[in-house]
C-alpha cells in the first residue's frame, strides 16, 4: 500500500473513495460538515445533507455511511465517517475514524481512497503527528495474518494508494518526513506483529536470528549471533539456565545500526526473546499457555524499532541485543532453589523458573554496557502484575534516571503508545532477599513489576536504563487476538527525539 501526502480539492479529487468527516451536534439536522465535506456537498448539490437527513448516519464517533456515484464530484465513492461531539473531539476520536474508515474501504472496491480527514485539528496536535497516526491507522486496519492457512483465502483488499488530503494550504516538509516515518514505522510494527503471531514452532530462537540477518542484509546493518558456547565462555549463566531443557539451540542477537557521528554513543534496546514459555519446571496453568508464543514481543519490537530506523536513515546510532531461547521442562531444567552465576558474577537463586525472562535480561543488560551506550531501554513482557496494575492500554515504565524516564513518556504520548511510570523505591529490593546466593528471582506477589524491575536494576547501576513492561500491551485476546506491534512506535518516536528530531 502506498501514502502520499498533498493538497487536493475534495470536489475535484479523482479517487476510488473520497473519506470525508461529519460532526455530531445539538442542531435541528444533528450534524455538521467538516469544511471538506461542505465544499464537496455544495458540488454534489447538496446530496451529502439529504443523505444525513435521511438519518443513514448518527454521526457517533466511527459511524460510517457509503455513498456512490455522486453527481458533480469526481470520486466514484463518497464515505462519511462520523467524528463525535465536535467540542469533544480528541486523539481517541481521531483514531477511531481512522479505524471506521479504513475498516469500511475494505469492504468497498476502491483501489485508491483520498482521506479528507487526516488534516483535522486535534487538540494541540500539529499536522504531523495526525499524518502518523492515520498511517498507523490503516495499516493496522489492513493487517492479515493467514500465511498458515491452507483453505482458499479471500481475496486481498483492492486498496493500494491512499491520499492523506490536505485542503487549503501546501504540504511543509516537515508534514513529508511524518510520511516516511510513519511509512518506515507501520513497517517495522508489521514485523513485530507477524513474529509476534507466529506459533513457537516456527518462530524459533533461530528463526528471529535468521529475521536480524535478513535485516541487516537489507539495510546493511552489523549483525553477530552469539551460540551457546560463546555465551559459556563468556559466562552468561543466568541466560543459559533457562535454556538448559530446550532443544532449540539459545542465541544472542546484536544487531548495530549506524547514522549518526562515529563518535556518539549509541542507544540500546534489549528485547526479552524467550520464543515459548512453558514455566519450566515451575510449569504454567494449561489454559491459555498458547499465548506464550508473545513472549518474544520485546525481541520481536527491538526488530521492528531497529529495522524502521534504519529504514528511514535515522540520524543516531543504536543497537539492539536480543536474548533468544524457550523456557522447556526436563531432566536438564533448571530446579527451584538452584543458584546460578550472571554475567557480571552476581549470584541468583532461581525460586521459580517461570520468573525467567528477567534471568535472560539480566545477563544481555550486563553485555550491553560493553558498548558505551548513551541509554540502554529493555522491552519485555515480564510480568503478568503489570497486567493487573495497568490494564491493556498502558506500558509499565520504570526508570533509573528521571530524565530518562520523562524522554520516554513525552515519546509515548507523542506517539500515542502510552506508559505509566511506576515506582522502583530501593525499598522494594529487600523482597529479593535471598539466605543463599547475592539475590533471589522472586519477590513474592506483592508489586511483582516492580520487584522484576528492581531486580533488573541490579545489573544497570552504571547505565542510564530504563524498563518497559508490555505484558499487557503486547497482544490482544479474544476475537481480536493477535499482536499488536507495540512498543515499535515508541521506541522509534523515543530514538528520533532522542537524536533532536521531536518534529
Amino acid at each position: 500500500m502506498e501514502f502520499s501526502i498533498r493538497t487536493l480539492a475534495p470536489e475535484k479529487a479523482t479517487t476510488g473513495c473520497l473519506v470525508l468527516g461529519v460532526f455530531k451536534d445539538g442542531t435541528a439536522a444533528g450534524t455538521t460538515l467538516t469544511r471538506a465535506a461542505q465544499l464537496a456537498d455544495r458540488a454534489a448539490g447538496g446530496a451529502l445533507r439529504e443523505a444525513l437527513a435521511q438519518g443513514d448516519l448518527a454521526a457517533k464517533s466511527g459511524s460510517t455511511l457509503l455513498l456512490r456515484r455522486l453527481r458533480g464530484l469526481a470520486a466514484e465513492r463518497v464515505l462519511l465517517v462520523g467524528l463525535g461531539e465536535r467540542g469533544e473531539f480528541g486523539e481517541k476520536a481521531f483514531l477511531e475514524a481512522i479505524g471506521a474508515a479504513s475498516r469500511a474501504l475494505k469492504e468497498t472496491g476502491a483501489r485508491h481512497a483520498a482521506l479528507f480527514i487526516a488534516d483535522l485539528k486535534v487538540g494541540r496536535r500539529p499536522l504531523a503527528w495526525n499524518v502518523r497516526q492515520a498511517v498507523l491507522g490503516v495499516r493496522e486496519a489492513f493487517y492479515r495474518f493467514d500465511q498458515l492457512k491452507t483453505q482458499k483465502k479471500p481475496p486481498a483488499p483492492a486498496l493500494t494508494d491512499v491520499t492523506l488530503a490536505v485542503l487549503g494550504a501546501p504540504v511543509t516538509p516537515l508534514a513529508q518526513a511524518a510520511l516516511r516515518e510513519a511509512v518506515a514505522t507501520a513497517d517495522g510494527a508489521e514485523l513485530a506483529r507477524t513474529l509476534g503471531n507466529l506459533p513457537a514452532n516456527h518462530c524459533t530462537p533461530s528463526h528471529l536470528a535468521a529475521e536480524a540477518k535478513r535485516i541487516g542484509a537489507q539495510y546493511r546493518l552489523k549483525v553477530e549471533v552469539l551460540e551457546r558456547r560463546e555465551m559459556e565462555k563468556l559466562g552468561m549463566g543466568a541466560l543459559l539456565s533457562v535454556a538448559r531443557a530446550a532443544h532449540e539451540a539459545p542465541k544472542l542477537i546484536v544487531l548495530h545500526y549506524r547514522g549518526g557521528a562515529k563518535q556518539a554513543k549509541p542507544v540500546v534496546f534489549v528485547g526479552k526473546g524467550i520464543t515459548f514459555d512453558t514455566g519450566g519446571v515451575s510449569l504454567k496453568p494449561a489454559p491459555e499457555m498458547d499465548e506464550m508464543k508473545y513472549d518474544m514481543s520485546g525481541a520481536g519490537s527491538v526488530l521492528g524499532a531497529l529495522r524502521a530506523l534504519a529504514a528511514m536513515r535515522a540520524p543516531l546510532n543504536a543497537i539492539g541485543v536480543i536474548p533468544a531461547c524457550e523456557n522447556m521442562p526436563g531432566g536438564a531444567a533448571t530446579k527451584p532453589g538452584d543458584i546460578v552465576r550472571t554475567l557480571d558474577g552476581q549470584t541468583v537463586e532461581v525460586l521459580n523458573t517461570d520468573a525467567e525472562g528477567r534471568l535472560i535480561l539480566c545477563d544481555a543488560l550486563a553485555y550491553a554496557r560493553r558498548f558505551d551506550p548513551e541509554v540502554v531501554v529493555d522491552i519485555a513482557t515480564l510480568t503478568g502484575a503489570c497486567v493487573i496494575a495497568l490494564g491493556h492500554v498502558a506500558t509499565g515504565l520504570f526508570a533509573n534516571d528521571q530524565k530518562l524516564a520523562d524522554e520516554i513518556r513525552a515519546a509515548a504520548d507523542d506517539a500515542w503508545d502510552r506508559v505509566w511510570q511506576m515506582p522502583l523505591w530501593e525499598d522494594y529490593q529487600e523482597q529479593l532477599r535471598s539466605n543463599f546466593a547475592d539475590m533471589a528471582n522472586i519477590g513474592g506477589r506483592p508489586a511483582g513489576s516492580v520487584t522484576a524491575a528492581c531486580f533488573l536494576s541490579r545489573f544497570t547501576r552504571k547505565l542510564r536504563w530504563a524498563h518497559l513492561d508490555i505484558a499487557g500491551t503486547a497482544w490482544k485476546r479474544g476475537r481480536d487476538k493477535g499482536s499488536t506491534g507495540r512498543p515499535v512506535p515508541l521506541l522509534v518516536r523515543f530514538a528520533l527525539r532522542h537524536a533532536g528530531r521531536k518534529g
